[in-house]
C-alpha cells in the first residue's frame, strides 16, 4: 500500500510579481538583520531566536514574509486549531522527511506572526532563497489570516476548535468564521484538511473552491482516553449542537470531548465521510497506541508512540496532511511506522524531566479539553500525585480563568498527596482546588515560580514524580528555571 494524493498542489509564488532590485535590497537587509538578531539572542542566552528575528525583519521590511515565500519553490502547509498543533506538525515533519523532503518549520511552537517570520528567515539565504521543499508552519488561530494574506498556502490543516482564551479569540463561532474566511479565499489548487469528528470544523466553508480532506476515528471500541466508545459528550464539551439548526446532536460514539461520530436528528446534518479514518485503537505495550488507519490507498497499522486519544487524532491529522502534500515519493506504511517510532513528546507535553534526584512530568494545559485529557493520562498512572499547578493571566495565556471550573479536578483530589499553586493568579487557582476538595494543610500558595518549583520538589519523595500542570507563560518560566539548572535543553533545541 502506498499513500498517494489525487492531484499535486500548485507551487507557492505562482503568479507573484518579480521582486524589484530595491525591494530585493530591502529584503536582504531584513534577512541579515534578523539572522544577526537570532545569533545574538542565542549567544546572550535570552532566547533561541524563535520570535525576535521576526520582529527585527518585519521592522526593516514589512513584506519580508511575502517576499521570502514568493521566492521559494517550497510547498507551504499551515497547521492551526485549538489543541494539537505542535505535535501534529512534528508528526507531519517526520513523515515528510522520511519521504525525502527538506523541511523548514517553527518547531519550537512560536506560532504568532513573528515566530512564523523567524522560521522563514532561518531557512533562507540573504537573497531570500529557501533551502527547503516544505515550509511547515504551526500558526495561532487568530494569526492564520495574517499569514494567509502574505503566503500562498498549499494546505491548511485545522485540528479542532475548543473553548480557548475567550477574551482573546472570542467565542467558538467567531473563531470559526475567521477560519472560514481564510478557507474561502483559498484557490482550487489548495487543500484544506479538516477534523471530520469536530462538528464545527467539519462544517467550515462548504462552498469553498479548495479540495477537502476529512480525517477522524471510525468507531474504535475501547482504547486510551477514557471516552472512546461513549455516546455522551463530556460535561465540558463545547460544540454539542448542530451548526445548521442548533438542535442537540446525537452521537453514535464520542472519542474526546465533543469529537466523534455525530448526527442531527432534526435536520439530518451528519459527520462527513472520512478520507483518513482510524478504525481501531489498542494500547501499545511500548507506550502510546497501536492504531489501524484506512486511507484512500488502503488500510495499514501504525504505532503512535505518544499516549492519549488526543495523540491518535494528531496522528490521523498528520497522515491526512501527508496525503494532501502529494509527496514525490509516496511513503510505504513500514516507513511511516519507522518515522513515527522515534517521536518524543514536544516540550511541555507530558515531558519527562530528571530534576536532580527527582522526576518531573511537565504538562502544558490551557483549556478544559487539554487539561481533562492530560488528567486522564496522569490518573491512569500508579501512585500518589504530587502537583504543582501554575497559571498566569498574561495576554498569551488569557485573562479569564472561568474555564478552570470545567476541569475535572475533583477526580484528581483523591490521589493528591501534595499541592503547590503558583502564577500571577495563584489564589484563584487555589480557590478552584479548594472547592474540588483539596486539603489546605497539604497545600502551599507561592506565586513566585522559582520558590514554587523548589517547594513542590521538596514535597515530592525521590521515588515519586512531580506533576506540573501549567499554562503557557508559567510553563516556559518553569522550564527556563530547569534549563538554567541543567535539567533540560533549551526548548528550541528539542
Amino acid at each position: 500500500m502506498r499513500i498517494v494524493a489525487s492531484r499535486p498542489p500548485a507551487r507557492p509564488g505562482a503568479g507573484r510579481p518579480p521582486v524589484t532590485p530595491s525591494a530585493q535590497a530591502r529584503l536582504t537587509l531584513a534577512l541579515a538583520g534578523a539572522k544577526a538578531a537570532g545569533t545574538a539572542s542565542r549567544m546572550l542566552g535570552v532566547g533561541g531566536g524563535t520570535s525576535f528575528p521576526g520582529i527585527v525583519a518585519r521592522r526593516i521590511d514589512p513584506r519580508v514574509l511575502q517576499k521570502a515565500a514568493a521566492a521559494s519553490d517550497a510547498r507551504t502547509v499551515v497547521v492551526t486549531g485549538s489543541n494539537g498543533k505542535t505535535t501534529t506538525c512534528r508528526m507531519l515533519a517526520v513523515l515528510a522527511q522520511a519521504a525525502g523532503l527538506r523541511v523548514n518549520q517553527n518547531r519550537s511552537g512560536s506560532n504568532l506572526l513573528q515566530g512564523v517570520i523567524s522560521a522563514a528567515v532561518r531557512g533562507t539565504d540573504l537573497r531570500g532563497r529557501m533551502d527547503a521543499q516544505l515550509l511547515l508552519l504551526e500558526v495561532d488561530e487568530a494569526t492564520v489570516r495574517l499569514v494567509a494574506s502574505e503566503v500562498d498556502l498549499d494546505t491548511l490543516l485545522i485540528t479542532n476548535i475548543f473553548r480557548d482564551q475567550l477574551d482573546r479569540f472570542g467565542e467558538l463561532y467567531a473563531m470559526a468564521r475567521k477560519l472560514e474566511e481564510v478557507i474561502e479565499a483559498l484557490p482550487a489548487s489548495a487543500t484544506v484538511v479538516l477534523n471530520g469528528d469536530d462538528p464545527l470544523v467539519a462544517s467550515l466553508a462548504p462552498q469553498a473552491r479548495a479540495r477537502r480532506l476529512y480525517y477522524g476515528i471510525r468507531r474504535a471500541p475501547g482504547g486510551p482516553g477514557g471516552s472512546a466508545g461513549s455516546q455522551v459528550p463530556e460535561h465540558a464539551a463545547d460544540t454539542i449542537r448542530c451548526v445548521r439548526c442548533q438542535h442537540l446532536l446525537d452521537y453514535r460514539a464520542v472519542y474526546l470531548s465533543h469529537l466523534g461520530d455525530y448526527h442531527c436528528p432534526a435536520c439530518g446534518n451528519t459527520r462527513p465521510r472520512l478520507d483518513v479514518a482510524v478504525t481501531a485503537v489498542r494500547p501499545s505495550p511500548e507506550a502510546g497506541s497501536e492504531i489501524t488507519v484506512a486511507t484512500p490507498a488502503g488500510i495499514f497499522p501504525l504505532r503512535v508512540p505518544l499516549p492519549g486519544m488526543h495523540n491518535v487524532y494528531n496522528a490521523a491529522a498528520a497522515l491526512a496532511g501527508e496525503i494532501a502534500l502529494s509527496l514525490p515519493r509516496p511513503l510505504p506504511p513500514g516507513e511511516a511506522r519507522d518515522a513515527m517510532a522515534g517521536l518524543r513528546p514536544a516540550f511541555g507535553r507530558l515531558e519527562e524531566i530528571q530534576a536532580g534526584d527527582r522526576r518531573v512530568v511537565l504538562a502544558f494545559v490551557k483549556n478544559p479539553t487539554a487539561y481533562n485529557a492530560t488528567l486522564r493520562e496522569v490518573l491512569a498512572r500508579p501512585g500518589r500525585k504530587h502537583v504543582l499547578a501554575a497559571h498566569s493571566n498574561t495576554v498569551v495565556d488569557g485573562e479569564d480563568f472561568a474555564w478552570l471550573w470545567d476541569v475535572d479536578l475533583e477526580q484528581l483530589v483523591p490521589q493528591l498527596a501534595s499541592l503547590v499553586v503558583s502564577g500571577t493568579r495563584a489564589e484563584e487557582v487555589w480557590l478552584r482546588f479548594k472547592y474540588a476538595g483539596a486539603r489546605p494543610e497539604a497545600t502551599q500558595v507561592l506565586p513566585g515560580r522559582p520558590a514554587a518549583l523548589d517547594a513542590a520538589l521538596t514535597a515530592t519523595p525521590p521515588d515519586e514524580p512531580l506533576y506540573i500542570f501549567a499554562g503557557y507563560t508559567p510553563m516556559r518560566e518553569l522550564r527556563g528555571i530547569m534549563q538554567r539548572r541543567g535539567w533540560v535543553r533549551p526548548s528550541w533545541e528539542e
